[in-house]
This record gives structure tokens, sequence and C-alpha cells, in this order.
């Protein structure tokens, strides 16, 4: 090969060589930052404080796994949603959210109240729950109940009356009203007490996943059990509590 065809043939092979190699050097510059992590969830499930077998043999270990982890989780899902839509969610107590549904947006105000009605009611629920502590009211919420309602046991036998006699799915509830008295309500489906301007006292789900698989269609045996898993612990506080 002559010379001069060899430096062409070399010149030719580093502009070859060098146009090769400059998308490489055009990607690299182009490469996009790394992706920011994601927000945390607006609302989490709260843990029960026990584990689900705790309160065998009077609520069974399969109903409380689906009623906590996936029954209670879809409602968090569900406002996590929600709170893509209306930042309320995101910046109000949720207390003040129940109280008031008639302020949140009619596009998720039925969203809201199902959600996240469902959200605090199970969050109250499991925290009504025990495997342990208190069998009776303490002697200030024991005279409350026999100002209002007359003695314990016709607390029980009233509160399971509202309980059975709520058609369909929904809650039965002790609670302060208004004017500082108990009372006992019920409310269909996942609204709550703060609705009517109560604060509870104690809480039973009476919707069938709380029950079924145990006990079938019989909510009474369902609320037989319910009564010997009660913490009256939380209930003589939250007595306090809704008495200032």
């Amino acid at each position: 090969m002559h010379r001069r065809h060899f430096i062409s043939g070399l010149a030719a092979g580093s502009v070859g060589a060098t146009a090769l190699a400059r998308p490489a050097l055009v990607l690299a510059q182009a490469a996009p930052a790394p992706a920011a992590p994601p927000a945390p969830p607006v609302f989490t499930l709260p843990p029960l404080g026990y584990g689900y077998e705790a309160l065998e043999p009077n609520i069974d270990t399969a109903t409380m796994r689906i009623h906590h982890s996936a029954h209670h989780q879809a409602f968090i899902n569900n406002l996590n949603t929600l709170a893509g839509q209306w930042d309320g969610l995101k910046t109000m107590p949720v207390e003040t959210i129940l109280a008031d549904l008639d302020a949140v947006p009619e596009a998720q105000r039925a969203g809201v109240r199902n959600n996240l009605g469902g959200h605090w009611n199970h969050s109250f629920f499991w925290r009504s729950l025990t495997p342990g502590g208190a069998q009776q009211p303490s002697s200030e919420l024991t005279s409350a109940i026999t100002g209002s309602i007359g003695s314990t046991i016709d607390l029980v036998t009233k509160l399971n009356t509202a309980a059975l006699t709520r058609f369909g799915s929904g809650w039965a509830w002790l609670v302060v009203d208004k004017d500082k008295k108990l009372a006992i309500v019920a409310t269909p489906y996942q609204d709550t007490p703060l609705e009517l301007g109560a604060q509870a006292v104690l809480g039973v789900d009476v919707w069938e996943h709380a029950y079924y698989l145990k006990h079938q269609n019989r909510r009474a045996d369902y609320l037989t059990a319910w009564w010997k898993a009660v913490n009256w612990d939380k209930a003589n506080e939250n007595f306090k509590k809704a008495m200032g």
C-alpha cells in the first residue's frame, strides 16, 4: 500500500471512531437526574396494639386479621387517593372533618364520609378491645350509667338492642351527648357519633365482616363474645375525656 493511501485510511478510521463515540457522550450528558422519592402516604394503617390471636376465644384470629389488614386497609388506600383530590384531608384534624361533613366539597363528600368514617370507627374499635384489663366500668362511669341508662345490666341490654335492630350494616354506640349525658345511639354504614355532636365511650361494629366467619348470621352470639373483650380501661378514659 502506498504511504498516501495508508495515511488517508488511517484518518478516515479516526473520523469514524470519533463519530461512533459521540452518541455515547451525548447520551451521558442527557441522562435524567434520579427521581425524588415518593411522598409518604397521608394515612397509614394503625397497629392494633395486640396480636390478631390475642382476643381468642371471644373474637377469632381469622376475623381479626381480615378485618384489620383487609377491610381497614381498604379505607386507608381510598383515603390516600382522596387526599390527592382534596387538600383538607392533609391539613385538617380527622374529628373536625367528620363533625362537619357539609364543609367537604361535594365531589369528595361521600368518599370522605365512608372512608374517613370507616377509618375513625375502626381505629376507635381496636382500642376498645383488649385481651385483659378492667372487667367493669369505673365508679364514675357506673354512676353516669345509673343516672342516664339504668344499671350496667340495662346498658348491656339496651346497647345490644341498638346493635341487633341496626338494619343492615352499621354501628351501635355508648356516647356522651351534647348535654353531657350518656346515651345509646346507632349509626348506619360508617357514620360516626361525631356527626351527632357526641363523643364515643364504647362502640361495636355490626357489619357482617366483623363476625360472619365465626358466627355467620348470629349477631347476638357475636355481641355476647364482644362484651367479654371490651376494654373498660379505655371506656373509662373515653368517658373522662368526653366529660372534660
